[in-house]
């Protein structure tokens, strides 16, 4: 009996695993033939329009197809023309920087490009020559924009000095060469009755990095004789650059006094020459680095000192674009001492922010009298150091300015009254 059970439970699992298979098997097929069957459809319509259709339908598709061939074709050839026209101006910009620049000039007269293979087509010259000259007027338009922004065309309000300069253009290893060579009747800035005199060279607007001559004891008179390099520079850069030389007194014991200075644009120089230049020195821009309106509110019955920085105006332009993206930056201190700092958020590309941000300190009233608040407007810069743009000191003592103290009094003497005012922002 056992034997038998046996016998006919395996023929009872076989037979349901051949039905299982078989059914796979019918799946499988049906899904095939779906498959087939979606294919066919587009091939073998059931009647003429949808033969029509979808012989249209193909048709269609392989016009596209092969308008997308063409497309990638076009795209392929304008980019090598791209690619060898950009060459072309690469050699054609080097020739005219070497050869012949046309913005105005101040030096030797310029020299006329040739075509070194005598004379070219009409068409390939003025489409060459068209190419050149908006590349200049670029340049050009750059210049006159850092030119507006540092440059002020108005005569010295009074004597500081002469300086004599000479420039050189080394094309092949693209490097400007400067010399500075002498100054003449500097005004004294010792109680000697002479000064002490270097001069600090920049190529705006690269305010990072600066070079300096040597300094010549007591002389208003002095001569440097020393020659600067300033490698990696293509004419059309230098054309965006202005260079801007810096007199100052040295003082051991203080900071050094600004004697004089002197912007020159570069796209105003004729490079193919070895121009040199007497400049009379203008007295440093005073007090030109804007506004700020704040308040101030003294609370003694909790101790709490409240700046409240509503806005600024008419700030100094440090960036190319003639903006600045400024922010305030507090420190609370006691005497020389820093405590505390706080800032403001950043405000892109403006001169005139309207911060209306407030800040409170906790400062006891027996020291209200003996601490300060250190206000410097800065701007902020992606790369490399932020510039300071203007500060002012605000304190019953010895504030950046009258202003500054009356404020810091007038704060004291009405407790718990916001006092409002504008205070002219001071150079570093």
């Amino acid at each position: 009996m056992a034997d038998l059970g046996r016998i006919i439970l395996i023929g009872v699992l076989s037979t349901l695993g051949i039905i299982v298979l078989l059914l796979i098997l019918l799946a499988a097929a049906y899904f095939w033939w779906r498959h087939k069957r979606s294919q066919l459809e587009f091939v073998e319509p059931t009647d003429e329009n949808e033969t029509s259709s979808g012989s249209l339908k193909f048709q269609q598709l392989l016009e596209s197809q092969q308008q997308e061939q063409l497309l990638l074709e076009q795209q392929k050839q304008q980019q090598q023309q791209q690619q060898a026209g950009s060459q072309q101006n690469n050699i054609n910009r080097k020739l005219n920087g070497f050869l012949n620049l046309k913005t105005p000039l101040i030096g030797s007269s310029s020299t006329q490009m040739k075509s070194p293979a005598g004379s070219s087509s009409g068409a390939e010259g003025d489409s060459r020559g068209a190419t050149i000259n908006k590349d200049k007027d670029n340049a050009t338009n750059r210049s006159v924009s850092m030119v507006d922004m540092y440059i002020d065309n108005s005569e010295p309000s009074e004597n500081v000095g002469q300086i004599h300069f000479s420039l050189e253009y080394d094309f092949q290893n693209t490097t400007l060469i400067l010399k500075v060579i002498q100054g003449k009747e500097l005004p004294a800035k010792d109680l000697s009755g002479t000064s002490d005199p270097y001069v600090r060279v920049t190529l705006l607007p690269d305010k990072k990095h600066r070079l300096e001559t040597k300094i010549k004891r007591r002389t208003l008179n002095p001569r440097w004789n020393e020659t600067f390099y300033f490698e990696g520079f293509p004419v059309q850069k230098l054309q965006s650059r202005i260079l801007h030389l810096h007199v100052f007194d040295y003082d051991r014991f203080s900071r050094d006094d600004s004697i004089g200075e002197v912007f020159l644009p570069l796209c105003q120089v004729d490079f193919t020459g070895k121009p040199s230049f007497w400049k009379a020195l203008k007295p440093p821009a005073k007090d030109k680095c804007g506004e700020l309106l704040c308040s101030l509110c003294y609370h003694p019955s909790n101790s709490i000192l409240t700046l409240s920085l509503v806005k600024a105006r008419n700030l100094k332009a440090k960036d190319i674009n003639g903006k600045s993206d400024p922010y305030v930056k507090v420190w609370l201190q006691f005497g020389d001492k820093r405590i505390e700092k706080r800032k403001t958020p950043i405000f892109k590309c403006t001169l005139n922010p309207h911060f209306n941000d407030s800040f409170s300190f906790n400062v006891p009233w027996e020291k209200i009298r003996e601490c300060s608040l250190d206000v410097m407007v800065m701007d902020f810069d992606n790369i490399g150091r932020n510039e300071l743009i203007g500060r002012i000191l605000l304190a019953g003592k010895n504030g950046s300015g009258a202003s500054e103290t009356k404020h810091w009094q007038d704060m004291i003497s009405k407790p718990r009254q916001t006092i409002v005012q504008w205070h002219r922002l001071k150079p570093e």
